[in-house]
């Protein structure tokens, strides 16, 4: 689409370039603007060449618009494919995708994960309903966007459960992200009235030779959750 966008580009400046070339060809040149506007034929002519020209210039117009919403719906299914409709972050498939570069592959020392669960959902919506549940789940998820920003990548892995899995990281990386996490987490509860939230982790980094898949890695993470 880039390479098609640039073409078209191109084709619209040799347009312009051509028309302005003969247009300037003609008015500059008094014979030659004088045969055209006393030979019948040749007027006839030189018609029907600029509405020709006229036409392509609308079609090229007509392709950018093409182009434009082209691209405005592949965004638009591009992020019905790849993101959860609730939250706004990515979904369980591209959690997956993700995943699935390191399958079959020796487990990275620099790749980590954390697991989290926000724990208190049930209890959301069992006294508040489940608009307000999912309201905590789509602050909390903004929460996890803005604690992510340089530093992973970050997915709802399903339900009350998020995915932030670190490539080519150290362990601080890991703990910038929890900490902004939790200063954000705070500061939202400081001015929740009654509907705070909750939330826990596990962490799986630099494990061992035990750990050896990023599958192994990823429910290390998990089990860590309910450890501690």
């Amino acid at each position: 689409m880039k390479k098609y966008n640039i073409l078209k580009t191109i084709q619209m400046i040799l347009f312009i370039l051509f028309a302005l070339g003969c247009g300037y060809m003609i008015f500059s040149r008094y014979e030659l603007y004088h045969a055209i506007a006393n030979d019948p034929a040749v007027k006839a002519v030189c018609a029907m060449l600029w509405a020709c020209l006229g036409l392509c210039f609308v079609f090229i117009l007509v392709d950018f618009g093409f182009i434009g919403a082209y691209k405005k719906d592949y965004r638009e299914l591009d992020f019905a494919v790849h993101s959860d409709p609730l939250s706004g972050l990515a979904n369980r498939h591209s959690c997956d995708r993700l995943i699935e570069k390191y399958l079959d592959k020796p487990l990275p020392r620099n790749v980590g994960c954390v697991m989290v669960e926000l724990s208190n959902i049930m209890q959301i919506n069992e006294e508040f309903g489940h608009a307000e549940g999912n309201a905590i789940i789509q602050d909390f998820s903004n929460i996890l966007k803005m604690a992510s920003v340089s530093l992973c990548f970050v997915g709802r892995n399903g339900g009350n459960k998020f995915l932030a899995l670190f490539e080519d990281c150290s362990r601080a990386d890991i703990d910038i992200f929890l900490d902004r996490m939790d200063k954000k987490v705070c500061s939202y509860n400081s001015a929740a009235q009654g509907k705070c939230i909750q939330y826990r982790y596990g962490v799986a980094f630099e494990e061992g030779p035990e750990i050896k898949t990023i599958t192994d890695l990823v429910a290390l993470s998990n089990n860590r959750i309910h450890r501690g």
